[in-house]
């Protein structure tokens, strides 16, 4: 890796290097017309449009060195941020909407614990240490005060194994009694032959922030832009010809983010409608507009836009 000490006075930001966020990380940067070139086997790029470095870090360090380092601004899973004990190190600025996932205490669907007091004294493997240290710490006081054994030679003690990878295959392998793992579709879960009993946290990809950003201004500046790229996912753009008379019922069905465009026409019995929609009900819109006498209802994608 590059010297970040030897780089120019730009801003710094963490994305990951690989896994499930990748992907969704690099759309989004182009989204926001962030231009980089990355050579290979190195792990900071400059950004030519900006005065930006991107780092490529593994997910699992991003928030502590936002949070600790001199890295600006970042984007991570929030249980990575859980995981690292940065909640109160870090500003999360906005939630991306991708990567959605759950931390999950999973045991075997066939004599597996019903639930998660019944592990208490038993095997978990884990890849997230310090969530599931604190999660079962406060099963197993909850389970002893329960007991009358707290504090007492009796109280039982769940044991923690750490696994960096493959620990769905931990219970199979005679290595666990349960797991703590992520959840995504399921499909691995149950291939796995488990089921899970308890949530311990939702996740999501987030934007975050170091609370004493060296350059705040081009922080805000991202921000807007990758929020910009979200909520053009989000929306499209719809244009339509109604009678005056309609425009109350029309305009109630595209009420837009704040209030709809309306444009006269030269027929002054006629107006020109705009507004943002959400592009997952979009038919349904186009069948309610047609239904109260709209005319030539036009769709627009949206690449980027600030809302």
């Amino acid at each position: 890796m590059e010297l970040i000490k030897d780089l120019p006075d730009r801003l710094l930001f963490a994305v990951p290097k690989k896994g499930r966020l990748h992907s969704s990380c690099l759309s989004l940067l182009e989204g926001a017309d962030i231009q980089f070139h990355r050579k290979n086997r190195l792990d900071i790029a400059l950004v030519k449009n900006l005065p930006i470095a991107l780092v490529f870090l593994p997910a699992g360090d991003i928030a502590k060195f936002v949070g600790e380092g001199n890295v600006d601004i970042g984007i991570t899973g929030q249980d990575m941020v859980a995981e690292a004990g940065s909640q109160d190190k870090i500003d999360e600025i906005l939630e991306l909407g991708f990567g959605k996932c759950r931390l999950c205490v999973q045991v075997p669907v066939k004599n597996g614990a019903a639930k998660v007091e019944d592990l208490v004294g038993k095997r978990i493997a884990t890849s997230f240490e310090g969530i599931s240290e604190t999660f079962f710490r406060e099963i197993d006081a909850k389970v002893a005060a329960a007991n009358g054994t707290a504090g007492t030679d009796q109280q039982k003690k769940t044991e923690l194994v750490f696994v960096s990878g493959s620990v769905e295959a931990a219970c199979a392998l005679g290595l666990a009694d349960g797991i703590v793992d992520l959840v995504e579709s399921g499909e691995t879960m149950q291939a796995a032959g488990l089921h899970d009993i308890e949530t311990i946290l939702s996740s999501q990809a987030v934007l975050i922030a170091s609370k004493k950003p060296k350059h705040p201004e081009l922080v805000q500046t991202i921000a807007g832009r990758i929020k910009g790229v979200i909520a053009a996912q989000k929306y499209v753009y719809i244009s339509y010809n109604v009678e005056r008379k309609f425009l109350k019922e029309a305009s109630a069905i595209t009420p837009g983010r704040r209030a709809p465009t309306v444009t006269p026409l030269e027929d002054p019995e006629w107006v020109a409608v705009s507004a943002m929609v959400l592009k997952n009900n979009v038919a349904q819109t186009m069948d309610q507009l047609e239904s109260v006498g709209a005319h030539d209802i036009l769709l627009f994608s949206l690449q980027n836009c600030r809302v």
